[in-house]
């Protein structure tokens, strides 16, 4: 983890936000963003991995993220990561492509998100989750 004031504010708001979230598995949801953030060799994609489903899983919006400082690029990358469902998931994921910051959370979020030991027992809908990110990552890669 890359620690600055930056992160660490991250990070707080980050746990806070998921603290009572779990994953698929039963899990603390909050893991998983804290995986990606390991995984991130800058501030900027540290932070925004941190906080990539804050303002679409939270209550909170894109305009608190701003009051508290995750402005600039960092709010570019989120607004690209939250995933609007009235565009296609594919069309959401090429958008993400141009953007370093977006596309190094979303390949990392992706590859964590695909790996089904987390998983204790996968579904035919996790299956079917699992190549819809196949397909993402073939874009994002390319």
């Amino acid at each position: 983890m890359i620690y600055t004031p930056l992160t660490k504010k991250a990070l707080k708001l980050c746990f806070e936000a998921h603290k009572e979230q779990k994953d698929k598995s039963g899990l603390p949801y909050v893991f998983h963003p804290f995986h990606l953030a390991e995984q991130m060799s800058d501030e900027e994609t540290a932070a925004a991995a941190l906080l990539h489903d804050v303002a679409e899983d939270t209550e909170n919006t894109f305009a608190d993220l701003e009051k508290l400082g995750f402005g600039g690029r960092i709010l570019e990358a989120l607004k690209l990561l939250t995933h609007d469902k009235s565009v296609p998931y594919l069309e959401y994921v090429e958008k993400i492509k141009a953007n370093p910051i977006a596309r190094a959370v979303k390949i990392a979020d992706l590859r964590h998100n695909s790996d089904l030991s987390r998983l204790d027992a996968p579904t035919a809908e996790d299956l079917q989750r699992l190549e819809k990110y196949r397909a993402a990552l073939k874009i994002l890669e390319e």
